[in-house]
């Protein structure tokens, strides 16, 4: 009998016409105002209740009816739900709490409502004052029961406003709005005051929360931002409970809130941008949680173990800190401060430009100079060793235009002016890391020239001006003095030129592949005799590239004696590179021609620069000084080689040049060392054997077996050998792309 009479129940049920959607909207938001009139215990939990399956149906409801109406359109449900401010009475029942429980039920509805409704929302003011306020609520105590709804709900509203920027505007409340009163009186009254089944908000309750706001506004569906929003003494409070929230002990709670603040910071609106920077803890909470996680480190690691660790990204800073720990201490700690740091990097990126600016200035002032500059300055080696390595791991890294800036100011000072003897001084920080490219610890000069090496690569012009540029910009380097007056030319060269005959294994073009797309920012140094500068520059290039070739003396050569080590891997390594380093200078508008003689100022004292001299100095001891230092001093003058600037390629790359007296350039620093390398040869005996055997060991071809007399001279000359190919690649390849674009 049950079963028939449930049976005969269901077809009645399906009989029975449906309720039309708002009379059933109503029913529901009905039934919960009544469970507060009727229900005296209040401490009983909210999923006790009905009123979570009467909300979901609520959602449900106003779901199917946009689904029924044409685009943009609002129902009779959801008038009903603006009219009579039922989000508002929701944020007061959710703010008391009451039943326990009712928070979270509130906030996952605001959360879904917002989510589901296609239609904007949020420029209702019976939508966006209420979210406003539930705002506030979010991230008030750490660790909270609803922390994860408050971070939905955040950062729905967030992609609300990605979606829609100049609705931020509802989110920039003036400071001097009055604050909402909290104690258990105010809280009873508020839960009161929600009761009322056709408003869900008592007039009282409407002048409290809106002081001197006219009625009609009141009563409006739509409002728009005001100015006061715009103002400099505005609250933020989206953004300050998505700080609170990443302060959390849940680390899904802290990416989803960075993710939420990525977002915001990205807005195209200007004020937005101001509020972000000036009314909120955005900058002491990147810059505290940077040192924060930079003072956990050990104070002293191994170089190696920062420079290969894995890269990272801020959003999947997931490892294992016993596996971690056996790997190298420290390791767990090093990822967690890299991964802040990338955080910053990206936020600052995607930044509106304003807000980017003066993050970057925070990190720079808070960061850089506060802490790291006393690491990089102090005297212990050991320290120095390993804040340099983290330095160089931190300009690898960083990629934001904004924060970059920042950084190269820190490390380089803001100086365009020509660089002098008496002023190499005057920023401290650059003239002590420079100075430690020469340090008396082979592994601090060999760390900070990594350092430089990773620098001048970075797409910002003011590093390679700072460091190079600026001291050749008059093109006082080069002898002033009228073509008629200089010395006597010797065999079609100058007379500091060394006598060069021509390779007969050099090849006239390159296969039409590694042609480049090349620039017309390169041309012959007007200094050159005629002979060596013809129409098609094919004759130039040959005497250029000759000239470094057949520097090295052939009794120190050894690597024709070995297989791949030919000048044709240096021609494709230097073409890729080239092109790279065009692709990164090309916004510079380092094309044309070198600066000519009569606007150049020949007459001022020529100073290479702090930086090119310690490195010429160190290449003048290439043969007194380890191979692994070796190595580095050349790849970071090579570097400069390759860079498409037409004074450097000249004080760099072109050997006939007349240097004015007292200067030096790097040919003529390479041609010192031969000079002396040719003194020495004499007195090794069995000196070309022995070359071949260290050019061997060095790779891996015979095995390490008893020592070898003069063994640093001879891995010197073998990078000697090597650096003058390489040099005579980067020759070629920039001719060679001048030549392909020239008419």
């Amino acid at each position: 009998w049950f079963s028939y009479l449930c049976g005969v129940l269901c077809r009645l049920v399906r009989l029975a016409p449906s309720l039309p959607l708002q009379e059933d909207f109503v029913y529901h938001w009905k039934a919960i105002t009544h469970y507060y009139i009727e229900t005296s215990d209040d401490k009983a939990p909210v999923t006790d209740t009905n009123i979570p399956s009467h909300l979901e149906q609520m959602l449900d409801i106003l779901t199917q009816e946009e689904g029924e109406r044409e685009s943009g359109e609002t129902g009779p449900c959801m008038e009903y739900l603006l009219h009579h401010k039922i989000l508002e009475t929701l944020y007061t029942l959710g703010k008391a709490d009451c039943p326990p429980g009712m928070k979270q039920q509130v906030l996952t509805f605001y959360t879904k409502l917002l989510a589901h409704i296609r239609q904007p929302l949020l420029p209702h003011i019976n939508v966006h004052r209420p979210v406003q306020k539930l705002v506030r609520l979010c991230g008030e105590v750490l660790a909270a029961p609803t922390e994860n709804e408050e971070i939905q709900f955040l950062c729905i509203v967030c992609a609300k406003l990605k979606q829609d920027p100049y609705l931020v505007n509802f989110f920039l409340e003036n400071k001097s709005k009055r604050p909402e009163i909290k104690s258990p009186e105010r809280a009873k009254e508020l839960k009161q005051n929600a009761l009322a089944p056709d408003t869900g908000q008592s007039a009282a309750e409407q002048r409290a929360d809106c002081p001197g706001e006219p009625q009609a506004a009141a009563s409006a569906s739509t409002s728009s931002p005001t100015n006061n929003n715009n103002s400099s003494s505005s609250n933020y409070n989206l953004v300050t409970s998505l700080l609170n929230l990443t302060k959390s002990p849940d680390g899904r709670i802290v990416v989803k809130a960075c993710e939420g603040l990525m977002l915001l910071v990205s807005l195209p609106e200007p004020a937005a941008a101001k509020c972000l920077t000036e009314n909120t803890e955005l900058c002491e909470l990147l810059t505290d949680r940077l040192v924060s996680f930079y003072k956990a480190l050990p104070q002293s690691m191994d170089p190696l173990d920062i420079e290969t660790v894995e890269s990272v990204n801020w959003g999947l800073d997931v490892y294992n800190l016993k596996e971690d720990a056996a790997v190298f201490t420290g390791k767990g700690a090093l990822i967690s401060f890299l991964s802040w740091l990338d955080y910053c990097d990206q936020l600052i990126k995607e930044a509106h430009k304003s807000a980017a600016s003066v993050m970057a200035k925070a990190v720079r002032e808070r960061f850089f100079v506060s802490v790291m500059e006393p690491q990089l300055m102090q005297t212990s080696e050991v320290g120095i060793l390993t804040s340099t390595a983290l330095l160089n791991r931190i300009i690898r890294q960083v990629t934001s235009e904004a924060l970059l800036q920042e950084m190269v100011y820190f490390l380089l000072g803001e100086e365009k002016e020509l660089e002098t003897q008496a002023t190499i001084t005057q920023n401290p920080l650059r003239h002590r890391l420079i100075e430690h490219c020469d340090h008396l610890s082979d592994e601090i000069s060999i760390m900070t020239l990594r350092l430089f090496e990773q620098l001048i690569q970075k797409p910002n012009q003011h590093i390679l001006h700072s460091l190079v540029l600026r001291n050749l910009e008059e093109r006082n380097y080069l002898e002033n003095k009228p073509q008629d007056e200089r010395e006597t030319m010797e065999n079609g060269q100058p007379h500091d030129a060394v006598d060069l005959e021509e390779d007969p294994l050099f090849g006239d073009d390159l296969s039409p592949e590694s042609r480049l797309l090349g620039s017309d920012w390169l041309s012959s140094s007007p200094q050159q005799s005629p002979d060596h500068l013809k129409s098609d520059g094919k004759t130039e290039v040959h005497k250029i590239v000759n000239s470094f070739l057949c520097l090295v003396p052939d009794e120190a050569k050894s690597s024709y004696h070995v297989e791949g080590t030919g000048y044709d891997t240096y021609l494709r390594d230097a073409h890729r590179q080239f092109r790279d380093y065009c692709g990164v200078c090309q916004q510079w508008d380092w094309r044309g021609n070198p600066k000519p003689f009569e606007k150049c100022n020949l007459d001022l004292p020529f100073f290479e620069g702090h930086f090119l001299k310690v490195l010429f100095d160190r290449m003048g001891r290439i043969l007194d000084q380890p191979y692994d230092v070796n190595l580095q001093v050349t790849a970071v003058l090579s570097k400069l080689s390759l860079l498409p600037h037409p004074h450097l390629h000249e004080y760099l790359l072109d050997p006939y040049i007349s240097l004015a007296p007292g200067c030096r350039s790097l040919f003529s620093v390479i041609v010192r060392v031969v000079g002396d390398l040719m003194l020495r040869i004499h007195r090794i005996p069995d000196f070309t054997p022995k070359l071949l055997l260290v050019r061997k060991r060095l790779l891996g071809l015979e095995p390490e077996g008893i020592n070898v007399d003069h063994m640093t001279l001879l891995e010197g000359v073998i990078v000697l050998e090597e650096f003058c190919k390489e040099l005579a690649a980067i020759a070629f390849v920039k001719y060679h792309a001048a030549a392909s674009s020239s008419p």
